[in-house]
């Protein structure tokens, strides 16, 4: 998909966790907190703690299979690279104090909606989680693993009883292969990561203008001719199928049409809709070579993915294609199809009773909706929750990604308090919000690789996962970014690289193994917001520069901001006013240390006015602390000069955004003028 899908730290030990019981009692106030996210649907907590040693082990009862043996083995490898502590893979019986109840099996192809609930009690001598289904095992055993937590004593868990299950049966994460390919590595430690947040949809998209990268045995010259080499052999497609599996996750293809296929037609020309197939990006919906290409191809992708979904995309048509080239609207006439628009809509007629002949469930974003369309296609709604809504007042079943483009380097809170059930989706009534499945973050990979994606997609996906997973009433945004900096360094663990690709790329860009002046400075800058960064640079660029490299929220900027605004309002602590200074003074010092290093990288040089323009924020924030402080009248001018430079240094500059700008200018307009 294109640029065109607009919408939507303190790492501390002690968090405020609220919970909400299964039959919707009212959220209590637990006297320890949690740091678990998704947040679980109950929590009772007792007194003590659980503690890990080398004798910890692990016992599975009841049903059994293989699946459950290798979760066994990724949760005490898990638990190993948290605790430093080798584990043994066989356990004792006489040793092992968790045990594991399962009581039957799962489908054997995971379907939305089974159950994915589980039970989970923890004392100060025993574990034991109990659950329907293997998926309901793998869902607790993440909780399990949040909870682990270091003290003065060892490593424990505390002595708890969880009862959860999710709100939404649908919570996936779209990974854009189409246009850039990401490699297997990075997509399986993805998929890693979202077994830890309890996600369970892995959208695979394949296609776009840009490339086609798949493997396709029937027509091959798809991936050989549009895919530069880089494409998926079908034995990797199925060892991902059942790498996610294992995981609790499902894996739903796409493969986008009519439009954003013009890489289709470097090997099949006669698939184009324009009168020039190498400046085509839609396929020619009056040709019936078209649907017997396309029945052929649905036909032996539907073969390689088990599950019962199959995205054929569907959005952003161009309909001056069609409607210009002299050919299709002759066919337009014939058959009477007044429009562009009209003639999608029957491609897309066809192309689901294709689907469904190949015993899959059509599912297409919101283009794809039309007052014949048939209620058991599903709708993804970019669009957002009115065309969302829409849908299910049709009757037909949604998910929601407006909201959570996790491309457009929104703040995590911005898609937290995102909900499918929200804005105009509450309206609706009890059985048409249950055609909302839930939702899935994007990651389209216009301006993203394999290289940085990982700082992308993480943390903030997994405030999506909560929204996703948790009740409805759990919105504390405090605790949620109090929670997402624990659960970001726990990630680490599972193989994510979005801790460590910034530390990286910044050594590259440098040429510094220790390049410490450029962190100070990238610990408080972020990509522009939206679209803009496109804008300012373009798609499909080379991503090493400092925009690339830094994460899409800076958390010193949004834990400064925190502090400014107490500064601003007359609440602030002895320890506020002492971590304001600190920072500033940093961040002022930090420019002549900075200098001389940008000037030995063509990479880095363009970063010496954003410096030098930290700097001078730096000196304006510390002015304004003392006048705040010491309560001085300030100069009115000169007030406002502050402002307007302040203002001016918040727009983005070397593709950048320095984001305490904002802050010290809230700080100076706090002062009062003589």
């Amino acid at each position: 998909m294109t640029n065109a899908r607009l919408t939507g730290f303190w790492c501390c030990s002690l968090l405020a966790v609220s919970t909400l019981s299964l039959s919707g009692h009212l959220f209590a106030r637990e006297k320890s907190p949690l740091a678990v996210m998704p947040e679980p649907a109950h929590v009772a907590q007792g007194e003590g703690e659980f503690f890990i040693d080398g004798n910890f082990g692990i016992t599975i009862k009841g049903y059994d299979e293989l699946r459950l043996a290798r979760a066994q083995q990724r949760f005490l490898d898990i638990l190993s690279k948290e605790t430093g502590i080798p584990f043994k893979r066989e356990a004792v019986a006489t040793q092992s104090h968790f045990i594991i109840q399962t009581a039957g099996p799962s489908a054997a192809v995971q379907q939305l909606g089974e159950d994915e609930s589980y039970h989970l009690t923890i004392s100060t001598t025993d574990v034991e989680l109990k659950a329907p289904n293997p998926l309901g095992v793998l869902r607790g055993l993440q909780t399990f693993l949040q909870l682990v937590r270091i003290n003065e004593q060892g490593f424990s868990v505390p002595v708890v009883t969880i009862d959860d299950a999710p709100r939404f049966p649908w919570r996936g994460l779209l990974i854009d292969s189409g246009h850039r390919f990401v490699p297997i590595p990075a997509v399986k430690r993805n998929l890693d990561a979202m077994e830890a947040v309890k996600l369970n949809v892995f959208h695979w998209r394949f296609a776009d203008d840009q490339g086609f990268h798949i493997e396709s045995k029937k027509f091959p010259l798809l991936q050989e001719k549009a895919s530069s080499g880089l494409y998926y052999s079908q034995d990797e497609v199925r060892e991902i199928v059942a790498y996610a599996r294992d995981r609790g996750i499902r894996v739903v293809p796409e493969f986008d049409m009519p439009c954003h296929a013009k890489s289709w037609f470097q090997g099949y020309p006669d698939l184009s809709g324009g009168k020039d197939p190498s400046q085509s990006s839609a396929m020619d919906p009056s040709r019936e070579s078209t649907y017997k290409l396309l029945n052929g191809f649905i036909g032996e992708m539907s073969a390689l993915f088990p599950d019962s979904y199959f995205h054929t995309g569907g959005d952003e048509c161009d309909m001056k294609e069609w409607e210009s080239n002299p050919r299709i609207r002759e066919y337009m006439q014939a058959h009477s199809i007044k429009d562009g628009a009209a003639l999608q809509v029957r491609f897309t007629a066809r192309i689901q009773k294709i689907v469904a002949a190949h015993k899959k469930i059509m599912e297409g974003w919101d283009e794809v909706l039309q007052p014949d369309t048939p209620k058991d296609v599903v709708i993804q709604s970019w669009r957002g929750p009115r065309s969302l809504a829409e849908a299910a007042r049709s009757g037909n079943r949604g998910v929601l990604s407006s909201g959570y483009y996790i491309d457009l380097n929104q703040s995590a809170e911005e898609h937290y308090l995102v909900d499918p059930l929200g804005d105009n989706t509450a309206a609706l009534t009890p059985e048409q919000k249950n055609r909302v499945l839930g939702g899935e973050a994007t990651m389209w990979t216009d301006i993203v690789d394999a290289d940085n994606m990982d700082n992308r997609i993480w943390p903030r996906t997994a405030a999506i996962a909560e929204r996703l997973w948790s009740p409805e009433q759990i919105k504390d945004v405090d605790s949620m970014y109090q929670r997402l900096a624990i659960v970001s360094q726990k990630l680490e663990y599972y193989g994510p690289r979005h801790r460590l690709i910034t530390e990286e790329m910044l050594q590259r860009m440098s040429g510094d193994p220790n390049p410490e002046a450029l962190k100070v400075l990238a610990a408080v800058v972020q990509p522009p917001r939206m679209y803009e960064r496109q804008q300012l640079r373009g798609d499909f660029t080379v991503l090493n520069r400092l925009d690339d490299a830094v994460s899409p929220e800076s958390d010193t900027a949004r834990e400064f901001d925190v502090i400014a605004q107490r500064i601003s309002s007359g609440t602030a602590t002895a320890q506020d006013w002492q971590q304001a200074r600190a920072w500033l003074e940093l961040w002022r010092d930090n420019d002549a240390k900075l200098q001389p290093m940008l000037k030995r990288s063509f990479l880095t040089q363009d970063l010496a006015p954003v410096s030098s323009n930290l700097r001078r924020i730096a000196e304006i924030g510390l002015q304004a602390l003392d006048d705040l402080h010491e309560h001085h009248s300030v100069n009115a001018g000169l007030r406002q000069r502050n402002i307007e430079f302040l203002k001016s240094v918040a727009k983005p500059q070397a593709v950048l955004l320095l984001m305490p700008a904002t802050s010290v200018e809230r700080l100076v307009q706090a002062s009062k003028t003589q």
